[in-house]
């Protein structure tokens, strides 16, 4: 058991931003705010058998990367965790993280390690889901985020992450809400900012009167945003003004622009991710004589570029409807007849269904957090079983695009060591600067001979 009186050497940062240290007994001990190599004392809210967790009482020797936080509510909202210690530091550990798991889940090392991908500190994001509660005892309307470990909304008045322009409606949101007759209705709002308009989707648990929809449509023409309505779940929202223009974000390298609604995925780090798809276009290098697969296609963010180089790109997502979206973003930039797109639950399938959907010389993947083990383990399948699919040629190369370290290194494991793959390289993305979060880009080959066997 850990005492306040032990001085404790930080030795690491966890993947939840938690320093990590050992006491005299060996035991971890996961500190909130501490960093590595600093000297702390804390006090201990948790313990189980092999860890405990605390927060710090007194820091004896400090980090020479520990930062003044930038935001005012730094400890009190629950968000950018990381505020306190230096961006470039961040980034060299959340590169450090991807290599560790790589190495400690899967015992594969990249051959080379890709410089990381950085942007913006602040002002970056342009999705985000802010909590709304009215407090009846304060008589006021709280939006924000959470407070840290709590279901309360922080009394927040600006956020240093969102745009600015988003962030100065925070007070006015709160002062509308407030307005409303079915304020204690209204349990958030989701915001998505496109390359010329903000939208706000409001979710409503009872219906909203004429006079609340006006009220809506009035702070809409006065801050240039538009309202969408969320009265049920997800396929019920719909634009309160129908007329209103539709979202775009753009990647001008590939003369592109996707439309989304503001409920569909998208990368909140829009200068991020037009890094992110150059960078993957270069690794993946897709030529006019080749046909890609790009899985978990969402709106085609990948695919279209891919489209523009390859000779045929088949998207492949999970559900019909974004698979539509998906087709018309292809048909407005002139796409449509090198793109193919299909539905498929990616977390269901196997070797048979793969080899019908197939030969491709390339694959881009880009899963969500729970990875994609389903398809790399077919793959392992076809490449471990020739009967399987006699003469099916797999994929000279794998781009592979993880927002979770954990299942990447579970996948690259399968890619690995049973697909005969080799991680040609690795490297960290910043996607969510301040916090946490690891985003990455891997690269899969596959050497083959002139007789068709593996190298």
């Amino acid at each position: 058991m850990t005492s306040n009186t032990e001085w404790l050497s930080v030795e690491s940062l966890d993947l939840e931003g938690q320093g990590v240290a050992h006491n005299t007994e060996g035991k971890v001990v996961f500190i909130e705010g501490a960093l590595p190599g600093e000297q702390v004392q804390v006090s201990v809210f948790r313990r189980k058998n092999n860890w405990e967790q605390a927060s710090i009482v007194a820091l004896r020797r400090e980090s020479s990367q520990r930062v003044t936080p930038h935001c005012r509510y730094f400890g009190v909202c629950g968000g950018c965790k990381m505020q306190h210690f230096q961006v470039g530091a961040q980034l060299a550990t959340k590169q450090r993280a991807l290599e560790d798991g790589l190495w400690h889940l899967a015992k594969v090392k990249p051959e080379q390690v890709l410089r990381p991908i950085e942007g913006p500190s602040w002002g970056y994001r342009y999705r985000a889901r802010l909590s709304v509660r009215y407090v009846a005892k304060k008589g006021k309307v709280l939006v924000g985020f959470h407070e840290r470990k709590s279901s309360y909304v922080a009394d927040m008045r600006s956020c240093e992450v969102l745009p600015s322009h988003l962030s100065a409606l925070l007070t006015p949101l709160a002062e509308l809400i407030g307005s409303l007759d079915r304020r204690e209705r209204v349990p958030q709002i989701e915001v998505s900012v496109g390359d010329n308009t903000t939208a706000l989707v409001l979710r409503h648990l009872e219906a909203l009167t004429d006079s609340d929809l006006q009220r809506l449509r009035d702070f809409a023409a006065l801050h240039q945003v538009q309202w969408w309505l969320q009265p049920q779940g997800p396929a019920t929202v719909h634009s309160l003004d129908p007329s209103a223009p539709s979202l775009t974000y753009s990647l001008p390298e590939f003369g592109i622009t996707m439309h989304f609604k503001p409920t569909d995925f998208t990368q909140v780090n829009h200068q991020i991710n037009r890094v992110l798809v150059a960078r993957a276009m270069r690794l993946l290098d897709p030529q006019p004589e080749e046909r890609v697969i790009d899985w978990f296609c969402g709106l085609g963010n990948f695919t279209l570029p891919i489209a523009t180089r390859a000779r045929e790109v088949l998207g492949i997502e999970g559900s019909e409807p974004l698979v539509e979206r998906s087709r018309e973003n292809a048909a407005f930039n002139g796409l449509a007849a090198k793109t193919r797109f299909a539905a498929s639950n990616l977390f269901e399938i196997d070797a048979l269904a793969l080899v019908g959907l197939g030969h491709a010389d390339k694959w881009l993947i880009d899963p969500p957090r729970e990875g994609a083990f389903a398809l790399a383990k077919a793959l392992a399948d076809v490449a471990e079983n020739p009967a399987v699919a006699p003469g099916y040629p797999l994929p000279k190369r794998i781009v592979y695009v993880s927002c979770n370290p954990a299942t990447l290194a579970r996948d690259a494991g399968v890619l690995v060591h049973q697909a005969g793959y080799t991680l040609s390289a690795a490297g960290a993305v910043n996607m969510f600067p301040h916090t946490a979060h690891v985003e990455s880009l891997a690269v899969f080959d596959r050497q083959v001979s002139v007789q068709g066997h593996v190298a």
